[in-house]
């Protein structure tokens, strides 16, 4: 089974239209959003729901009023101001470090699970999909992604399926470490912007560190050719081809509004710039 991430340095690159294009083309793939706390390949792909995982990601302190003395060593310990002046947990303020827990004499507070977001399985036009969501300033986003991706290799072994293909979150944080670690292929795709470009860079420059082969294509290649030609000297110089160049289409915006991939809405020069990618990216992934 091989795994395919789709990352971006930045967002706003046409990372997850192409993703969900190849969902079209692949045929044969389980498909992941990896990218919780802004998931939006569902938009596209309109999965249907078979089963909801609860996901906790961090502890968070709940206090027992019968046995507090009011004391005051929880309020005096914690570094984040999650306990009021009256001795109550902040449940926005707790970080779940648990000084609390072990500061408290009459063992009045207790550290459970936090609910944090919901994982799902689904199926779509195109096959398996595995997704989820982070609930609204809740962290932990990196062992959420780990429970997508374990989950799509779950739904692979069961249908048979021979490629995930995981539309990864943008930046360089732990999210996406956590969409590329032990992938086979990333592809990234950036824009021929100041900001694309250097954001390129540092995406690159994880990718390498944790040894995962990656290829690129530029989006909208044809609003900035000079800055598109910088993109390509620099993938020259650090060794990661470019795989792709698609100019800038409508189609992408119609196919959006229509609630369809880009490949599936018709002949267009996006559409074929994107199965043109495609090939170029089942030959990098054997």
């Amino acid at each position: 089974m091989k795994q395919l991430t789709v990352i971006s340095g930045k967002g706003g690159t046409g990372k997850t239209t192409i993703t969900a294009a190849f969902a079209h083309l692949a045929g044969n793939a389980v498909l992941a959003d990896c990218d919780v706390d802004a998931p939006d390949l569902h938009m596209i792909l309109h999965p249907e729901v078979q089963k909801t995982i609860p996901f906790s990601g961090l502890k968070i302190a709940v206090k027992d009023d019968d046995k507090c003395t009011d004391c005051g060593l929880c309020r005096e310990h914690c570094r984040f101001d999650a306990v009021s002046k009256d001795f109550q947990i902040i449940r926005e303020s707790c970080e779940g470090c648990g000084v609390c827990e072990f500061v408290c004499p009459t063992d009045a507070i207790e550290m459970v699970d936090r609910s944090c977001g919901r994982a799902f399985t689904s199926t779509t036009r195109f096959g398996p999909m595995s997704h989820a969501e982070l609930f609204t300033a809740e962290e932990a986003s990196g062992k959420l992604v780990t429970l997508v991706r374990n989950n799509a290799r779950i739904l692979a072994d069961e249908n048979g399926r021979d490629l995930v293909i995981i539309d990864g979150p943008p930046g360089i944080g732990c999210p996406v470490i956590a969409s590329i670690a032990g992938a086979d292929l990333v592809l990234v795709v950036t824009e021929p912007t100041l900001s694309g470009i250097h954001d390129l860079e540092r995406v690159l420059g994880v990718a390498a560190h944790f040894g995962v082969p990656a290829v690129v294509c530029i989006n909208k290649y044809d609003i900035n050719l000079d800055n598109t030609e910088r993109i390509v000297g620099y993938c020259k110089d650090v060794g990661s081809e470019v795989v792709g160049r698609l100019g800038y289409d409508d189609a992408a915006t119609d196919a959006m509004i229509a609630g369809k991939t880009v490949t599936e809405l018709g002949n267009s020069d996006l559409s074929n710039g994107i199965g043109a990618l495609w090939s170029e990216v089942r030959k990098a992934l054997q």
